[in-house]
């Protein structure tokens, strides 16, 4: 205790230092000096937490782990009272180079953690030997490597130490990995919140994640100038667009009897004076506006509905730009007609320059051809659609883009 009340004092007169009249030299030493030092304090807490943990001091205060008693004796937070005991453990049972190294501030304490996490994942077989040069090995690189590089070399640090079962140990681990990959397999999609906002997670194996990589790839690019979405909401965008083309092919098994699709019940007032809200089949809540736009093409069939309910169209077939219209559609537009947009027809929806629900025809003189990124765009941001007068499309941009409403067109499938 007395050593660490003169350690203290020394922070103290370090901090009561300005470090603005420090030389650029002394101020980088500073630095690398404190960092080291860092290390050396934590290898001690981890020291002290081992022996608290050894002892079961936890249990004695109430506490039904150290972790937990850890988390409110220090006022952390839960994952790092569970990672410092972990690590605590790990440079106890582990190889005695890496405590060391942390104690002599040689390794960072992710460094260290990342040291242990390799050396325990060895197989059995290598033995003790093979174990402490693995580790000395990652201690010595730890000088040139972060612990994210440090990490992609510990995975290949048996080819370094122990080459004659590097690779048998290597397809051992790599089976075992994919099975439990593959066993641990999920997606799951929660109940849309008060947001609005439904939550998608999972976990993919290596084979199916590069499947829906290669899927996704090719159509989270962005889509042309004025495409301000994220790389996250590009690839949520890619993701829905794959599923509607699956619905578009009609390959998918039947659904309780139903081919597959989505359904939109909306009150036939509020579709054209776009006021109040429609109902997807799952309950979901809706505005007129997103309706208008999602009821433009075949994939999703609105179920419209008189004032008493009474059933007045579903999936009305003379609405939907199909058969000889969608090729006619697709021969002159070439693909989405947004300035700038090169996302080629089978990404794309038809869409009614004047929509259906205001008495717009279904005809090639009232359509366009747009993907699903620039279709809510349409509906939703102000840009008006009109042909000209040589019969292709042409997007006049809201005002407060452009006041003067200069007519733009999209030149990349290679139209006038």
């Amino acid at each position: 205790m007395d050593v660490l009340a003169r350690a203290g004092e020394a922070i103290s007169s370090c901090a009561d230092t300005s470090v603005w009249a420090l030389s650029e030299e002394d101020l980088l030493a500073a630095l690398d000096a404190v960092h080291v030092l860092e290390q050396r304090l934590v290898a001690v807490k981890l020291a002290l937490v081992r022996e608290v943990d050894g002892r079961a001091v936890a249990g004695g205060h109430g506490a039904s782990s150290t972790a937990v008693w850890l988390r409110d004796r220090l006022r952390v937070g839960a994952g790092a009272a569970r990672r410092t005991v972990g690590l605590a453990a790990a440079l106890d049972v582990g190889p005695a180079v890496v405590a060391q190294a942390l104690a002599r501030g040689v390794v960072g304490v992710e460094q260290a953690r990342v040291i242990t996490d390799v050396t325990a994942a060895l197989p059995a077989s290598a033995g003790v030997e093979v174990v402490d040069k693995a580790a000395q090995v990652l201690v010595d690189a730890a000088v040139d490597f972060e612990p994210g590089a440090l990490r992609r070399l510990g995975e290949r640090v048996l080819f370094h130490v122990a080459p004659q079962i590097a690779e048998q140990a290597e397809l051992a681990a790599l089976t075992a990995a994919e099975a439990r990959a593959h066993d641990r397999r999920h997606v799951t999609l929660s109940s849309p919140g008060s947001d609005g906002q439904v939550r998608l997670t999972g976990r993919l194996d290596a084979e199916s994640a590069a499947v829906v990589r290669a899927a996704l790839d090719p159509i989270s690019g962005p889509s042309g100038v004025g495409d301000d979405r994220s790389p996250g909401q590009r690839r949520a965008d890619a993701l829905a667009d794959v599923c509607r083309l699956a619905l578009h092919t009609g390959a998918l098994p039947d659904n309780g009897g139903d081919r597959p699709q989505v359904v939109v019940t909306v009150d036939l007032d509020t579709l054209r004076e776009r006021v109040g809200t429609a109902t997807l089949d799952g309950g979901e809540r809706l505005t007129p506006e997103t309706v208008r736009r999602v009821a433009c093409d075949a994939q999703v069939l609105p179920a419209v509905l008189d004032g008493a309910g009474q059933v007045l169209d579903l999936g009305r077939q003379r609405r939907l730009f199909t058969g000889p219209l969608r090729r006619a559609l697709v021969l002159r537009d070439g693909g989405c007609a947004f300035p700038g947009c090169d996302r080629p027809p089978r990404w794309s929806d038809g869409h009614h320059i004047v929509h259906w629900a205001d008495g717009g025809q279904t005809c090639l003189t009232n359509a366009v051809l747009l993907c699903r990124y620039h279709h809510r765009v349409v509906h939703h941001d102000g840009w008006q659609v009109r042909l000209a007068a040589d019969g292709l499309p042409e997007f006049l941009p809201p005002a407060w883009l452009d006041p003067t409403g200069q007519p733009r067109r999209n030149h990349y499938h290679r139209r006038c």
